[in-house]
């Protein structure tokens, strides 16, 4: 039964606890945003601020060997915390099967999918949810998302939903060749000469990949995708379709930047864990998606982590001569429950290990 768009705890009922999410709401051809996803107006993005004409870095990788790929990469690390690249060697067959497994999850009968709500998943590292987290976030965010944490490929086929488990895990183990070489050519330049068992572990050593899915929105103007925020990831690569919405934050700026897909190309951005641990060199920087009023939207972020248990702080290499640490030593589980108590708010989850 259709539920009361103006009866909040039931609306949210409907979408959050019976697992039909934005997604089954859009499908309701409501014409009206209901007032539990109206954001407030300084959470909305200011087409005023957006610079048509600028664009993050892209990145052709078809050579891996050549120094001046590796200078662009961590030139736009350090100014943009952002880039998208090409030819870096994930099969676009695997992208684009990962694209039908994310719409064919979201395609499952809403009591199929509830089957992965945190409250009636059988493990914890499989998890259904709508916002960004409903229990805490005032205002909804217009985005329905299956998150799961990489544990082993015999847990994932245990547990992971089997309509996009297999295709999940080939992106993963296709990526991680090419998230081993980004990370060898941003620590080079923090003067870590090369990854090793214990610095690979701490820099790579978990992983979670994320469909997220955007419907159409009767009212794009009045709600948001994501909320302003940077990832807590060491890196995050992420796979968006061709529908666009994404917007960076310019270094330093309150100007915005829109990422177009291309066709075949990967994002890539800097999170929070490998700013921490350049001291501040490479940036994690605020990013947002817009909602869309004509398409519906999916993107498939890899979230590459520290291990729950890893202390991060800056790394010795990477503090120059004369320079003071900017952040505190964490354990990075705290760092993340930190981001996980609060609503999408900037970047203000790392000044909780600020010097």
């Amino acid at each position: 039964m259709a539920p009361s768009l103006t009866d909040t705890r039931e609306l949210k009922t409907f979408v959050v606890d019976e697992g039909h999410g934005v997604k089954g709401l859009a499908e309701l051809n409501i014409k009206t945003l209901p007032e539990l996803f109206i954001q407030p107006v300084e959470k909305l993005l200011d087409v005023n601020k957006v610079v048509p004409q600028d664009s993050i870095p892209v990145i052709d990788m078809s050579n891996f060997e050549d120094p001046e790929v590796d200078e662009r990469i961590c030139d736009a690390a350090e100014n943009w915390g952002f880039f998208q690249i090409v030819n870096h060697g994930v099969p676009v067959s695997v992208l684009e099967d990962v694209k039908k497994a994310t719409h064919r999850f979201f395609a499952l009968r809403a009591d199929e999918k509830k089957k992965y709500l945190f409250k009636n998943s059988p493990t914890k590292n499989v998890r259904l949810v709508t916002s960004f987290i409903p229990e805490v976030d005032k205002v909804l965010e217009w985005k329905d998302a299956l998150s799961c944490f990489y544990v082993s490929d015999d847990e994932a086929m245990a547990f992971w939903p089997s309509v996009c488990r297999d295709q999940l895990l080939e992106y993963m183990n296709k990526s991680e060749s090419l998230i081993k070489r980004l990370l060898e050519v941003l620590m080079k330049r923090l003067g870590v000469s090369e990854l090793n068992e214990a610095n690979e572990m701490t820099l790579m050593g978990s992983k979670r990949i994320n469909l997220n899915y955007y419907p159409v929105c009767p009212n794009p103007e009045l709600t948001v995708g994501i909320g302003r925020h940077s990832d807590v990831s060491t890196l995050t690569i992420l796979l968006q379709d061709e529908t666009g919405g994404l917007y960076v934050r310019k270094l330093d700026s309150e100007k915005w930047v829109h990422v177009p897909p291309i066709e075949g190309s990967l994002t890539i951005n800097i999170g929070d864990a490998l700013q921490i641990m350049s001291n501040g060199r490479y940036k994690s920087i605020e990013h947002y998606v817009a909602a869309n009023g004509n398409e519906n939207r999916i993107s498939v972020p890899i979230f590459v982590n520290p291990r729950p248990t890893d202390m991060i702080g800056p790394l010795q290499e990477a503090v120059r001569k004369g320079e003071k640490h900017l952040y505190k030593q964490v354990l990075y589980s705290d760092y993340v429950k930190h981001f996980y108590k609060k609503s999408h708010n900037g970047k203000d989850t790392i000044d909780f290990v600020k010097v």
